[in-house]
């Protein structure tokens, strides 16, 4: 070998070293521009219960109570919050805990049909409730996924849940098919609801939560504490990536006079 040739793979082996790099240098930069986004978001996520119980306390220490009654009305109230305050930190740091391998994934062969019996069961009396309809359509009983079951069920129901939360009307479809020519399955959820109402959702600016002495404002905080749309979008892209699949979200109205948005869940054939 020429001194010309030992040269020439020298820069070769220089350059791909390069490429190594640059790709970790950018794999590293995403990776701590998602990490502030989710520490971010979960502190948002955390404050609107806690104003509401801290709003209640105020309420008992400043003698506004009515009678020893409603004191203990308020107290109760108290309560409730605190423990929807630890569900919720209980979820995110699951999901975190997963994320940095504290707590391992037990990968397995799932069948489909038997995961969207579970997500029908978890998932159909919230939408019933919000008069929306959906329909689970049962995939081929020799589909299978390679997943973690708790994960995938958690990132599922996350799905629908946020367009429940967002939608009025309309329906909720979830499919299952494998991707032709890749050992990958897809699971398609699709809402009807505008894509523009989903950027929205997830470009949405962190509210400053203040504290306030109004009842009624306390009362709705309390009763209505749960994580948001975008929290669980995130929970959800956060669990399927741990497992080595993927997200996606897009526009697939067509042109139908019923705006859709489909979300597909990508992870490896079982």
């Amino acid at each position: 070998m020429t001194n010309t040739q030992v040269t020439m793979n020298k820069i070769e082996k220089l350059q791909k070293e390069l490429e190594q790099t640059q790709l970790a240098y950018q794999m590293a930069a995403q990776m701590s521009e998602f990490k502030a986004g989710f520490l971010a978001r979960t502190s948002h996520e955390l404050r609107s219960p806690l104003s509401s119980l801290i709003g209640l306390h105020q309420l008992i220490l400043a003698d506004l109570c009515e009678s020893p009654e409603e004191q203990k009305e308020f107290i109760i109230q108290a309560y409730n919050s605190a423990m929807k305050l630890m569900s919720l930190i209980d979820e995110i740091v699951a999901v975190s805990k997963t994320e940095y391998g504290t707590s391992q994934l037990k990968m397995e062969s799932l069948q489909l049909t038997d995961i969207f019996t579970q997500i029908y069961n978890l998932t159909h009396l919230q939408a019933a409730n919000r008069n929306l309809r959906l329909e689970i359509v049962p995939p081929d009983y020799a589909l299978f996924a390679h997943a973690d079951r708790p994960r995938l069920i958690q990132s599922i129901s996350n799905l629908i849940d946020c367009g429940i939360t967002m939608m009025n009307v309309g329906n909720i479809k979830v499919l299952g098919s494998h991707i032709s020519d890749r050992k990958e399955i897809q699971i398609e959820i699709i809402f009807d609801c505008a894509f523009q109402k989903w950027q929205a959702e997830a470009e949405s600016e962190t509210n400053h939560f203040e504290l306030s002495n109004d009842l009624d404002e306390i009362r709705n905080l309390v009763e209505n504490i749960s994580l948001s749309p975008k929290m669980r979008f995130l929970l959800s892209q956060t669990l399927v990536e741990t497992m080595g699949g993927s997200l996606q979200i897009c526009d697939s109205s067509n042109g139908d006079s019923i705006p859709k948005t489909t979300i597909a869940l990508i992870c490896q054939k079982g």
